[in-house]
């Protein structure tokens, strides 16, 4: 236990000061989510972006090519929370039949598409293990973005597949801000579930 804290307290000191803001804006963006509040959206795009300048440093460019679609979804949130009137009246509420059909041809044929570009296209030694975690998440952020209550559940089974696979490979800052993540997601849900049930 104490290896490991000491292993995050040194890639805290060793991260630059872009990837410390786009934890940040990444801790800034799900509280935000967490209260229904729709400038999540901007810390969101903000943590991404940077993310990315990070990322590309690493030379994980599949790792860029998720996180484009994160910034794709997360811009579409931000206009679907804006603009949709439908959604302004009734700002959450749950899956029915068809977004659970969504929600698995999301996570689904996005595990086998990217499942296949990491084995045969990347020199990933997860690519299951990767293709899960972010196909889960892709199903969650289309939850997110059309303001349904199970959104906070996929991103939580994409959290806890992330984390044992951030420390396998080193990367104790980014599955530190996961394990939060998992926990205000927790949170997020109950909040949620009690902001719908409250009459307007």
């Amino acid at each position: 236990m104490d290896t490991i804290l000491e292993n995050i307290i040194d890639a805290f000191l060793q991260t630059s000061w872009l990837e410390r803001f786009s934890v940040l804006c990444g801790i800034i963006q799900v509280l935000l989510s967490k209260n229904n509040k729709v400038s999540n959206y901007f810390f969101g795009i903000m943590g991404i972006v940077s993310g990315m300048y990070v990322l590309f440093g690493a030379k994980l460019y599949a790792e860029i090519a998720l996180n484009m679609y994160y910034l794709i979804m997360s811009i579409y949130g931000w206009w679907y929370w804006t603009h949709n009137i439908q959604a302004r009246q009734q700002p959450i509420t749950t899956c029915s039949a068809q977004d659970w059909r969504v929600v698995a041809l999301i996570s689904l044929v996005g595990f086998g598409l990217l499942y296949l570009i990491l084995e045969h296209v990347t020199d990933s030694d997860v690519p299951a293990w990767d293709a899960w975690v972010a196909a889960t998440a892709w199903a969650g952020m289309w939850l997110l973005a059309k303001r349904k209550l199970e959104n906070w559940i996929l991103l939580n089974i994409s959290n806890l597949f992330a984390v044992p696979l951030l420390i396998h490979k080193n990367l104790y800052l980014f599955a530190g801000l996961t394990t939060f993540l998992f926990t205000v997601a927790i949170f997020g849900y109950f909040n949620w579930r009690k902001l719908m049930n409250t009459p307007k």
